[in-house]
């Protein structure tokens, strides 16, 4: 993506907006995928609510319809292997758990078993912005796994990934 010269500055300040770096997984009836997501940040403490940013046009957005349960696994800084390993997406009944260990649970998306922690959720509400989708859920279940750092992502370009 190339970025006019005025906007560049603009670029270069929200770009160093920090994020965290998460694997979203779920299910839908049997099929089950996962896919990398930054944008997700907590946003109400009673009840526990976070939000979470999806480029509109994943199909894993269509899953997401009202009340649809969902997993936020945290990942640590010392992760980067699933960066590489989901952050090149999955096609729509592409295997997205391949070589990856997990644990998986009647009625829920699967926990990365690797993860610092997960966050089960249950979607409240979606809302149109921009070119993505915000998505606001309910925190239901969540622990931590290991031991570590979140990862924090930091981008070049408040205007691309």
């Amino acid at each position: 993506m190339t970025i006019p010269e005025a906007q560049r500055p603009l670029a270069a300040a929200l770009g160093r907006v920090p994020s965290g770096l998460f694997i979203l997984t779920a299910r839908l009836g049997d099929a089950e995928t996962g896919l990398l997501a930054s944008w997700v940040q907590q946003c109400s403490f009673d009840p526990p609510q976070v939000t979470l940013a999806l480029k509109r046009g994943r199909y894993l957005a269509d899953w997401l319809a009202r009340g649809a349960a969902y997993t936020l696994n945290i990942l640590d800084d010392t992760q980067t292997d699933m960066i590489s390993h989901f952050g090149r997406g999955f096609d729509e009944g592409e295997p997205a758990f391949a070589s990856v260990e997990v644990e998986r649970r009647p009625g829920k998306a699967a926990i990365l078993t690797e993860a610092l922690a997960y966050l089960d959720c249950r979607l409240v509400s979606r809302h149109p912005a921009g070119d993505h989708d915000l998505f606001i859920s309910l925190i239901t279940d969540g622990a931590l796994l290991n031991e570590g750092r979140p990862m924090i992502h930091i981008r070049k370009s408040g205007f691309h990934y």
